[in-house]
């Protein structure tokens, strides 16, 4: 397993990860790998849309209401013809396609930062 180069403590402070709801999910079908497009209530954040590789693991029924940890603060990325807002953090199984979602363990609002 190769571990990353250190970051400072200031570095992190400048990641934006924050607690929000999936609220729609979609087939990607223009993506390279399979992939979903999610809308997410981030609460005073708003809704933001992005595209996940979580067809594997997760099917769309049980993706709306679960809440996810996602990073809010990246500039727009264009996906084919999808505009992705934030990035949905996961960790990836042994083969690079299954992906797990990070969750908070309790219920939280909307918006919440990870702190």
């Amino acid at each position: 397993m190769i571990v990353k180069p250190e970051i400072s403590w200031t570095d992190f402070e400048k990641i934006d990860i924050r607690c929000g709801t999936i609220i729609s999910v979609a087939d990607f079908e223009k993506a390279r790998n399979p992939s979903y497009q999610l809308d997410i209530d981030f609460g005073d954040l708003g809704i933001k849309k992005s595209s996940a590789q979580t067809t594997s693991l997760y099917g769309k029924e049980e993706l709306i209401g679960k809440q996810i940890l996602a990073v809010v603060n990246f500039p727009r990325k264009q996906i084919a013809n999808f505009f992705s807002e934030c990035l949905v953090l996961g960790f990836y199984g042994e083969d690079k396609k299954d992906v797990t979602l990070l969750t908070p363990s309790l219920p939280a609002k909307n918006g919440m930062p990870v702190g």
